[in-house]
């Protein structure tokens, strides 16, 4: 049976959190995140106006139900508010690679949660990651230990609960360990049809030397505040790979921080918006210690009436000598009712650096499409081709080639739906 509450006192959040059996340090977190609700400062997004939405409206409330979880055949799976599924392959096991529910984390692993829960993005930071920490209702904690290598990706397969009004709120915390080297591979979807909220929250922490590539293919038909946060340390790298593939109102927050020296991350992210969504996109880079590299690479596409914004944040701090910060930002427009913005922002306060940025708005190349169509394409299936070669940086980053196929027919999926909505309207 299903019981929801709605957080409007402390003492509910309390009450809660004595019934997952949360120990008195989980507790005081939360509590704490509580008050920063109250203190901690609304975020602000180059021109995303995302304040309307339901991320920080509507009631905060968790579902504690106990109903049985979905079958699925990655190795760590979650619909939110149920149960974490954890079927780690023999190489990861063998390679000494942990997952735990996050209640069962904060039991079973206290030192490790104190001193990495929450480091990443600060609940009192901004008033979505206090609300995001006092309402957390499920997630999971993966750690890696030190020179772990692994050939093939860990899997994660995550469900947003569609099927009643709540709040989903996940939190995801990874811990690669030192000189390690794997791959993750995360895809995001959402149950029902219903229209509640989310609040989804990953922090990565990648200890000295370690390498770790991060695909997602998120298709989430829920508003949702979606937030990667990683912390690089000397001589890590880490690479996104992101196909932003959702139908809800999403404010993506993404942002690596390259505080060792020579530490590298490299984002490629593709979004399609369609019908009447919105989604605003901030992907940023910090590059902290010394000769460090960063470069970002975004391209979108927006059809019927949506809006698309991408703000691409390079910001080289004082002290960061011989670093490089270079970002890509390109839309395309097939709609006249569309809205899209490429903005890139370069924050640079050391001289000794370099640094770059390119950035359009604009419609699909029609010599391209010429081309096509002389060849017998129609003019709909030309211009699917050309989008698809426009997004194909991030296509051939998917680790596994049932993922590609995955992202590929939801591309597809998108772009004939937009079409036909433009038809229409036309």
């Amino acid at each position: 049976m299903s019981r929801k509450k709605a957080f409007c006192e402390l003492s509910d959040l309390q009450q809660y959190s004595q019934q997952l059996n949360e120990p008195a340090l989980a507790w005081q977190f939360r509590q704490a995140a509580w008050q920063a609700t109250l203190t901690a400062p609304k975020p602000d997004f180059a021109k995303i106006n995302y304040r309307p939405w339901a991320t920080l409206n509507g009631q905060l409330a968790v579902d504690s139900t106990t109903a049985e979880p979905v079958e699925s055949s990655a190795q760590i799976s979650q619909v939110a508010g149920r149960p974490v599924q954890i079927n780690l392959s023999a190489e990861a096991q063998a390679a000494g690679v942990e997952a735990l529910d996050l209640v069962a984390a904060w039991q079973q692993w206290p030192d490790l949660m104190e001193q990495y829960y929450g480091r990443v993005l600060p609940a009192a930071s901004q008033q979505l990651a206090a609300t995001h920490y006092a309402t957390v209702n499920s997630g999971v904690v993966i750690r890696v230990p030190a020179k772990a290598k692994l050939t093939t990706p860990l899997t994660l397969d995550f469900s947003e609960n569609g099927l009643d009004q709540q709040l989903n709120s996940q939190h995801v915390l990874l811990i690669a360990g030192a000189d390690s080297e794997f791959s993750i591979l995360e895809t995001r979807q959402t149950l029902g049809d219903q229209q509640p909220s989310a609040s989804i929250v990953e922090e990565l922490v990648l200890l000295a030397g370690a390498k770790v590539r991060f695909a997602a293919i998120d298709q989430l038909a829920l508003t949702t505040y979606l937030a990667r946060y990683a912390q690089l340390a000397d001589n890590a790298r880490l690479d996104w790979a992101l196909g932003i593939m959702n139908e809800g109102d999403i404010l993506a927050d993404f942002n690596t921080d390259l505080n060792g020296q020579g530490s590298q991350s490299e984002v490629k992210a593709v979004a399609i918006s369609t019908g009447s969504q919105n989604q605003g996109i901030t992907t940023r880079i910090t590059n902290y210690g010394q000769h460090t590299k960063a470069n970002i690479l975004q391209h979108g596409v927006i059809l019927s009436d949506a809006t698309l914004i991408f703000n691409g944040v390079g910001h080289i701090v004082k002290g960061a000598r011989g670093s490089d910060s270079q970002q890509e930002n390109r839309v395309l427009m097939l709609s006249r009712t569309a809205r899209g913005d490429a903005n890139p922002i370069l924050l640079i306060d050391e001289n000794d650096v370099r640094a770059g940025h390119a950035a359009s708005v604009g419609r699909v190349n029609q010599e391209q499409m010429y081309y096509l169509m002389s060849r017998g394409l129609s003019k709909d299936l030309a211009e699917r081709l050309v989008i698809r070669g426009f997004l194909g940086s991030v296509l051939s980053e998917i680790p596994a080639a049932d993922a590609r196929q995955i992202l590929t027919d939801t591309i597809e999926r998108k772009l004939i739906d937009g079409q036909r909505h433009r038809d229409r309207a036309q």
